[in-house]
């Protein structure tokens, strides 16, 4: 026979109420191995030196108040300075610099390139960074190039087989648009200090208010614009699509075991 079942069942003590488990982040400098990357650096090193001469060579050319005040000769500077400091720290083991900056400095250099070829090559009046009046030639034409076609493609080539893919980020599409506005302000506040009629006023065709009137610039600079937008959104798409060249196996410190049983 069985014990009979008592009808009082005493209380059990109750269970002490735990904390729940805290999630901590432990940075990826405490158990992966910082890499050198020697060969970045040297070619970042020669990218950052390319741009720096053609900026040197249009300024010794022209008037440096007007050289700098090219959209192009002030994007190679910024991509000068950006990829010097990518330099350093791919040399010393360091993290890469944020993205914003480094996809801020290829969107303008590659708007540089893109805007030259596509608009400025066929104008009827030359096009030169250096003020000349004439089809640019000899050191003039040099700088044109290193400018506005060199330094943009190797800049493309840094970040196609140098940077790791994914780190660009859509919101800062509208936020790389600044720079581009805050200049067309600059441009026409520039062109009311000189008077008219003076060669080089406006330094883009496309913002020639004397020529076409305030109605046609702004209508240039506002298709402009919203093409500037289009390739940033299409830099961060294409970041996110493509491989990865730098691939590596990262060194954890810890080593998995085969199961036992």
């Amino acid at each position: 026979m069985t014990a009979p079942i008592p009808r009082d069942i005493p209380d059990l003590p109750a269970i002490p109420r735990t904390h729940a488990l805290l999630l901590s982040s432990v940075p990826a400098s405490a158990v992966v191995t910082p890499v050198r990357r020697p060969l970045a650096a040297v070619l970042r090193l020669l990218l950052a030196g390319t741009a720096a001469a053609g900026v040197t060579l249009a300024l010794l050319l022209g008037s440096p108040l007007r050289v700098l005040s090219h959209f192009a000769i002030q994007s190679n500077i910024l991509l000068a300075l950006v990829t010097l400091l990518s330099a350093r720290r791919a040399w010393t083991a360091r993290r890469p610099l944020p993205a914003a900056l480094t996809g801020a400095a290829l969107l303008y250099v590659m708007i540089t390139g893109l805007v030259y070829h596509l608009l400025l090559t066929d104008a009827a009046t030359p096009f030169s960074v250096t003020g000349t009046t004439t089809a640019p030639t000899g050191w003039h034409l040099v700088a044109g190039h290193l400018v506005h076609t060199v330094t943009p493609i190797a800049a493309v080539l840094d970040w196609l087989l140098l940077t790791p893919p994914g780190r660009l980020r859509l919101r800062r599409a509208a936020t790389w648009m600044i720079y581009p506005v805050a200049y067309l302000a600059f441009s026409l506040a520039r062109a009311q200090l000189i008077t008219v009629g003076t060669p080089g006023r406006y330094l883009y065709p496309f913002f020639d208010v004397e020529s076409h009137g305030y109605r046609h610039a702004l209508a240039n600079a506002l298709l402009l614009g919203l093409s500037f937008y289009a390739l940033a959104v299409l830099l961060v798409a294409l970041d996110h699509a493509r491989p990865n060249p730098i691939s590596h196996r990262l060194k954890t410190g810890f080593r998995l075991g085969p199961p036992v049983g």
